[in-house]
């Protein structure tokens, strides 16, 4: 119970903190969430725990609020803009995968106590980095073309619900399928009554964490900004279409 109660509140904190970083900075404030969600989701997806009787990982939230990023770019700066955000977290994975690799060549000195745990997190890095890469950038597209349909087929203000989850429903489901088969699939550590807990369940939380964080992303869609950001946004949705 007190995994389910904490998730709760971290599922807040997260869409809180998503919420303060676009009021704060506007749109490159997406850009620069989307960079830090795609590097800290990957690194709690190496934590597992139990949630309600079942076997999960960490990082679905986090993950999950880089969709809602995604989504409000298309939203109010349209298609070419969050597929932008796409390109900057793809990179963003890559370099840091790059860099932490890096690091653990190196040779530690004898009173060092970090390099064990480093290994721990950061050695399953390439593994998870071509899963998530690879789901990353098929979903994230995905989800960005997914939008603009829906943009076309439901364009009234009350139906962002239909675009928001639409989308994400479609395009997580990808996301996880291709990820825990890179990731998970034919590890010892995760045999295959587990790798089907993890991608159900998987699947599952960002699919709840899609619906739940629907109001923060009508909250985020009322914001004003300055009037330049504002004409910006307006020529980049036109060109766009």
């Amino acid at each position: 119970m007190f995994n389910v109660l904490w998730g709760v509140l971290f599922a807040l904190v997260n869409f809180s903190l998503f919420l303060v970083c676009y009021r704060m900075f506007g749109k490159h404030g997406l850009y620069m969430w989307v960079g830090v969600a795609t590097l800290l989701a990957n690194i709690q997806v190496t934590k597992t725990i139990e949630m309600v009787g079942l076997v999960m990982t960490l990082g679905n939230t986090m993950y999950g609020t880089i969709f809602l990023a995604s989504d409000l770019l298309n939203e109010k700066y349209g298609e070419k803009e969050a597929k932008k955000a796409v390109w900057f977290g793809f990179f963003a994975l890559i370099a840091s995968t790059i860099i932490m690799q890096m690091v653990l060549v190196f040779e530690p000195q004898e009173s060092d106590f970090a390099q064990p745990s480093l290994e721990t997190i950061f050695g399953m890095m390439p593994r998870l980095a071509l899963g998530s890469l690879t789901a990353y950038f098929v979903s994230q597209f995905l989800d960005v073309k997914i939008y603009t349909l829906l943009k076309k087929l439901c364009p009234k203000p009350n139906q962002l619900w239909i675009r928001n989850n639409g989308s994400t429903g479609v395009s997580q489901l990808v996301d996880t399928l291709i990820f825990c088969t890179i990731a998970f699939a034919g590890d010892p550590n995760y045999p295959l009554e587990i790798w089907l807990q993890i991608a159900l369940t998987t699947y599952l939380i960002k699919f709840v964490v899609s619906v739940a964080s629907t109001p923060a992303l009508y909250i985020a869609r009322s914001f004003k900004f300055p009037a330049q950001e504002t004409a910006d946004a307006g020529g980049t949705a036109g060109a766009s279409k």
